[in-house]
């Protein structure tokens, strides 16, 4: 075994790479086949995200001002960019859990038997996540447009929100990882997966205008990484309301590029702390 594991060390760097990216795609393979036979796990994901838009829609929709209009159709397509977003870090949970229950029933070492990159077991996993979010933004997407949800904005734009989401959940997925690897059971890392992501989400301009919050909050939420890209996709759809004024804050004036920045960041430093956290867990 360890004539293997050197043999893998000591790669042309080239080498390593492909190899990286082969065994990563194996085991993202094997994730999303153990997905698709457990649909409950995304029947269950949408349901929440289904709630909060009726919820969000049909209840709070006419009371809550956003710009200078307090219409439900306004506060509608001003609400769906929170929603989209807290739907794909919500999937952090899982994918924390999903790890954890790797952890506990000993596969994560029958991997580390095989010659395999060490990183192309959360890289895979990871992936695999990311399909599933996508999956589930689909459907979200479709249920929104039929409570009244519209895009003002060209195709390019709006395949650029999805994207910005998308690489957020993905950025968010390595912190689940990190959680699921530092605890000991998959209750756990649901637990972990879940506590922080509230306030993150609340404290944020996902589902009320942010200068409407007190002054300490709202300096918070204008440097939140999740109300970046909230923002940044609520200008790719065209789903400004009228009068909306954003916040003198950087990443309020530059939300794409603040919404980039974050989840790069967080994905080098994430998945840096999970692959070394993977090896002295592992060991």
């Amino acid at each position: 075994m360890s004539a293997v594991t050197d043999t893998v060390r000591v790669a042309a760097p080239g080498n390593a790479i492909s190899q990286s990216f082969r065994d990563s795609m194996v085991v993202a393979k094997r994730n999303l086949i153990r997905m698709s036979r457990i649909p409950e796990m995304l029947i269950f994901g949408l349901i929440q995200p289904i709630m909060f838009v009726v919820l969000f829609t049909y209840v709070f929709g006419g009371s809550i001002q956003v710009g200078s209009s307090t219409s439900t159709q306004a506060y509608r397509e001003f609400l769906m960019a929170g929603i989209f977003a807290q739907t794909v870090t919500f999937a952090t949970a899982g994918a924390g859990a999903g790890i954890a229950d790797d952890m506990h029933k000993g596969l994560i070492d029958r991997f580390r038997s095989l010659p395999m990159a060490r990183g192309a077991v959360l890289t895979g996993r990871t992936i695999a996540d990311l399909v599933q979010t996508a999956l589930t933004l689909v459907v979200l997407a479709v249920v929104a447009l039929i409570v009244g949800w519209r895009t003002h904005e060209n195709l390019g734009k709006v395949l650029a929100g999805f994207g910005l989401l998308l690489l957020l959940g993905y950025a968010f997925s390595w912190i689940g990882a990190l959680i699921g690897l530092s605890v000991r059971t998959p209750e756990a890392a649901t637990s972990g997966g879940l506590i922080w992501l509230f306030p993150l989400t609340f404290i944020s301009n996902a589902f009320v205008d942010a200068n409407h919050l007190p002054t300490f909050l709202r300096h918070i939420a204008e440097w939140n990484p999740f109300s970046a890209t909230v923002q940044a996709s609520r200008e790719l759809f065209g789903n400004l309301p009228p009068g909306f004024n954003a916040s003198g804050a950087w990443p309020m004036q530059h939300p794409v590029w603040a919404s980039l920045i974050w989840s790069v960041v967080i994905i080098l430093a994430f998945r840096t702390l999970a692959v070394r956290k993977y090896r002295s867990a592992t060991a």
